[in-house]
């Protein structure tokens, strides 16, 4: 592809004129028709990931250790490990019914017992390169009262679909536990949130969500599982548009050329293709709070080799639990930087941690345990790439805990993967990362939470 030796900078020029070339980008896009309406989503899309990249990523990785040390230092666990398991126990009220947690991220709402009433205040608590989405902050609430997905070119109001395709920011809850079979895959506009707190959402059995040059774009509180490919078709993709889609991958969540995203407390298992893609100059993302089962390859961050806009990737991987019977990619990343931390590993067949094309991957205070197979304790795999060429990587481990074991094989330099700040950070920022010896409390609530109107979640 020709941009692929054009500078950055220039990359608005040459990713607009691509989109003109119908087949390239329709293929790989599963827009079949594309039309004047995907060419302006797709350089306004352009145009944010440009917007949305951080020069100086140690000022984001500084700000997130900052708040999980401030987060354990207010709720008293900073003295050991006895003091933290007598005390505090993550997810759950004290004795004297104060709500207390050592994720920083939880510990920003989850105490409110009128969070049902303040939903809103979640916009607050996120962390990582997805720091500054909002979703539907600054819309209107709308409840999702009809379970069904029968019409695809106009939806019912009240159904999931007529929501998330409105032309406006809205924060989009649930009237009651409700089970979803999407027929072909969602098309999400920019600045939704889906909040599926205070009931049970399962969006099951069929397609799954798709976020295509969009941004401002949170998931949370939602299962989802048993995903299915969709066949295409004409597909509603906003409020004034619908357009022809070829057959999706089948992926859980698709995010491509989309930016600040944030997918929390989210509970995944058996997706056909991926259950996390984050492609095409996705970048601002944080995916948090997670608990992912059942699955081959789970997170792809970066799709193709060719793709070189994916150097503008920046994603925060943050207290997710990577469960039973998951075999690689967690994530495997093309190009970009990948910061991953405090997550609990407990599962894995291959490999925990995999990519290729010089992305820079920043590992700290994860939980590895390897599997009993001795050909597969390495929590890391450079793939399709000589030792001569990624021993220059940016690889990095810093305070991960291993079992079973498991090893982290680093490359580069140390404290390489960020120039200096242009506008220095405080120094109480400069902190080490939370240890992995303390992941197993971090992410002991990982995936949904059962929050009940009226008490703390």
């Amino acid at each position: 592809m020709a941009f692929a030796y054009l500078n950055l900078g220039s990359y608005v020029i040459v990713f607009v004129s691509l989109s003109i070339a119908i087949v390239a980008p329709s293929v790989q896009a599963h827009i079949a028709v594309f039309d004047d309406y995907w060419t302006q989503r797709q350089a306004n899309a352009l145009r944010q990931t440009m917007e949305s990249y951080e020069p100086n990523p140690l000022n984001v990785t500084n700000h997130f250790n900052y708040h999980a040390a401030l987060a354990m230092e207010t709720t008293g666990a900073d003295n050991g490990p006895r003091r933290e398991l007598g005390q505090v126990k993550a997810g759950q009220k004290t004795r004297g019914g104060r709500f207390r947690s050592l994720n920083a991220i939880d510990r920003c709402w989850r105490g409110d017992k009128n969070w049902a009433k303040n939903r809103k205040k979640l916009t607050d608590c996120v962390l990582g390169f997805g720091l500054k989405t909002t979703g539907g902050k600054n819309g209107p609430i709308y409840v999702v009262t009809d379970a069904s997905d029968d019409d695809l070119l106009s939806p019912k109001p009240g159904t999931l679909r007529h929501a998330v395709t409105r032309d406006r920011p809205l924060w989009i809850i649930f009237a009651r536990t409700m089970v979803i079979k999407l027929q072909q895959e969602l098309m999400i506009t920019n600045d939704k949130t889906i909040d599926g707190r205070g009931v049970s959402v399962y969006i099951t059995g069929g397609a799954g969500f798709t976020l295509q040059f969009v941004k401002n774009v949170i998931i949370h509180n939602i299962h989802m599982k048993f995903i299915k490919r969709g066949f295409g078709g004409l597909i509603r993709d906003s409020e004034e548009h619908f357009g022809l889609r070829t057959i999706s991958d089948g992926d859980g969540i698709n995010i491509f050329g989309a930016t600040n995203i944030w997918i929390d407390h989210v509970s995944m298992r058996n997706c056909s293709d991926g259950m996390i893609d984050a492609i095409m100059g996705s970048t601002a993302i944080t995916i948090s709070n997670s608990h992912l089962t059942d699955h081959n390859e789970v997170l792809l961050f970066g799709g193709k080799d060719g793709d070189v806009i994916d150097k503008k990737m920046q994603i925060t991987v943050a207290f997710n639990h990577f469960g039973k019977r998951l075999n690689q990619r967690m994530p495997r990343v093309r190009y970009g930087m990948v910061h991953v931390v405090n997550n609990d590993y407990t599962h894995w067949e291959m490999y925990a941690i995999g990519g290729n094309k010089n992305p820079t991957i920043i590992s700290q205070g994860n939980r590895f345990i390897a599997p009993h197979k001795e050909t597969c304790k390495q929590v890391t795999k450079r793939e399709y790439t000589p030792y001569t060429e990624w021993k220059s990587w940016n690889w990095q481990s810093e305070r991960d805990y291993f079992l079973n074991g498991a090893y982290f094989v680093q490359s580069g330099k140390s404290n390489a993967w960020s120039a200096a700040p242009k506008n220095p950070i405080p120094k109480e920022f400069t902190i080490r990362p939370q240890p992995g010896t303390k992941v197993r409390s971090l992410t002991k609530d990982a995936g949904t939470l059962d929050c009940r109107p009226g008490k703390s979640c």
